[in-house]
């Protein structure tokens, strides 16, 4: 038997993808049976493999053996520690073979590629409204659920999602973090920033009300 042979001793029966190890085609089959045979003691979370109970534990342990060499964070899986790390070394090996925008995580590379493809696989049970990304479909539940768990330290007042509370901030702060390259003018929303540089564009719009007026008055005259 040749090396590659030995290399790929040992296929699986339902999918055709080989392994050169038995353990290894046995942990594989599981994600056709579905099986997880280890169990978390503390939450009955199951896995397939027992190196993903040993990770997930740490969730109720506390425990955080990766630590960063440069700033010193530390983080329960060497997954999160590796991605951390490009925060410093500005390192995006992640690229986007439409557009070329780069990313740190092969997960956010995943997330953009929806914006091209305009796949939204989270969907809302309550309204049938889809998303491209979990988080913002957690934020979207928020609203049937009625729920604001986003409060204002300063003034007591909620929040359904954590970028309006953001934004709010800003009023008690004063802070204007968009700013306009022509005059330097800041503003405190991205919005106020696009349409106040259409005076240095010339750009112009039509509000709402003022095309709503143009229908209605040729709705009359017709």
């Amino acid at each position: 038997m040749s090396k590659d042979t030995r290399k790929t001793a040992y296929p699986c029966d339902v999918c055709k993808k080989s392994f050169s190890r038995k353990d290894s085609l046995s942990i594989h089959k599981r994600t056709h049976t579905g099986e997880k045979p280890y169990r978390c003691g503390i939450c009955g979370t199951s896995f397939f493999q027992n190196n993903h109970l040993t990770k997930h534990k740490r969730i109720h342990t506390g425990e955080k053996p990766y630590h960063c060499d440069i700033c010193g964070k530390s983080f329960t899986l060497s997954g999160n520690l590796t991605a951390h790390r490009r925060i410093h070394t500005g390192e995006k090996p992640y690229d986007c073979d439409i557009c070329g925008k780069s990313f740190s995580r092969s997960g956010n590379l995943t997330t953009h590629n929806r914006i091209h493809s305009d796949e939204k696989p989270y969907l809302c049970n309550t309204c049938g409204k889809s998303f491209s990304n979990g988080s913002a479909l957690t934020k979207h539940k928020h609203i049937h659920a009625g729920e604001k768990p986003y409060r204002c330290d300063i003034c007591g007042k909620s929040f359904t999602q954590t970028g309006s509370l953001t934004i709010h901030i800003r009023i008690h702060t004063g802070e204007k973090p968009y700013h306009c390259d022509t005059c330097d003018k800041s503003f405190s929303l991205h919005d106020q920033l696009t349409t106040h540089q259409r005076i240095h564009t010339g750009e112009k719009t039509l509000c709402l009300s003022y095309l709503w007026q143009i229908v209605l008055s040729k709705s009359t005259l017709d």
